[in-house]
């Protein structure tokens, strides 16, 4: 009985192991293709197969084959170039792109440029592209026209990139700054404006003053013919109803004012104090 139990231990251990070595060779014969991700097999008889694996488990000969993984997603990547304008003038410029591999070049992608194709061919080809374009304009250009220097690059860059199997989602320009002595130009060039500015103010400032002196001028003069043309007509009737009214004004405010007090002419005192 205990001969029978061992045999059948030993049994079931050799069935065990056997399992155990199946399942660690099913297993590292498996791989698994993340979301977003795409795989390439390259093969040690025939080399790099011209097909893609998509997202998944899958199979592959262990020794033989070798999945290699790429991230197919939409990925950022920040570009600096320093380059010239037209008027010789010192252009630092980035690019922000977004880029993402086509799935069915990537046999080809890897074979010509390997896993860190983007590192190879993104920089380059941005560099030589806005080379291209910056050159046809010069630095107030780059400024005035923004938008087309970034549509012609856009549509340059993503014709340039297509050749190597990539896809420009979105290019924008996230930064533009010129040289030291351009910058300095400019900065003398607003002043200047603004030190015209202010002249042309002063300038309108002291019309208007004149044309105000004028006006005021020709008013007075106006009334000054008025009034001598109503002393002819009136004679001293007129300098006598001015005189009257300005006294009975006087009166009017001193009767306000109580540190004042009013003596009739035949009265020199307030008081009338007899005798002693």
């Amino acid at each position: 009985m205990a001969q029978q139990l061992t045999s059948l231990f030993t049994r079931l251990g050799q069935v065990g192991f056997g399992v155990a070595v199946v399942g660690g060779v099913v297993q590292s014969a498996l791989y698994n293709v993340d979301a977003g991700h795409r795989a390439v097999i390259f093969d040690r008889f025939t080399g790099v197969k011209n097909v893609v694996v998509g997202e998944g488990t899958h199979f592959f000969i262990p020794w033989v084959q070798r999945p290699i993984l790429f991230d197919a997603k939409t990925r950022p990547r920040n570009i600096p170039v320093m380059t010239g304008s037209k008027d010789l003038q010192t252009v630092n410029i980035t690019l922000r792109i977004l880029f993402r591999p086509k799935s069915e070049e990537l046999p080809k992608i890897y074979t010509t440029l390997g896993i860190d194709y983007e590192d190879r061919v993104l920089p380059s080809i941005t560099t030589e592209v806005l080379k291209a374009v910056v050159a046809r304009y010069d630095a107030g250009e780059l400024i005035t026209q923004r938008e087309k220097v970034s549509r012609s690059v856009n549509d340059q860059l993503a014709e340039r990139a297509a050749q190597f199997g990539l896809i420009l989602d979105d290019i924008s320009i996230t930064h533009l700054t010129f040289g030291k002595e351009f910058t300095q130009a400019v900065e003398l060039k607003q002043v200047a404006q603004q030190e015209a500015e202010r002249a042309k103010f002063l300038v309108d400032k002291a019309k208007q003053e004149k044309l105000a002196a004028i006006i005021s001028a020709d008013g007075d003069a106006t009334a000054a013919s008025l009034l001598a043309k109503a002393f002819q007509e009136a004679g001293e009737g007129l300098v006598e109803l001015r005189r009257i009214e300005a006294s009975e004004d006087i009166a009017y405010r001193l009767s306000k004012n109580r540190g004042v007090m009013y003596l009739p002419n035949n009265q020199s005192t307030l008081l009338s104090i007899p005798p002693q």
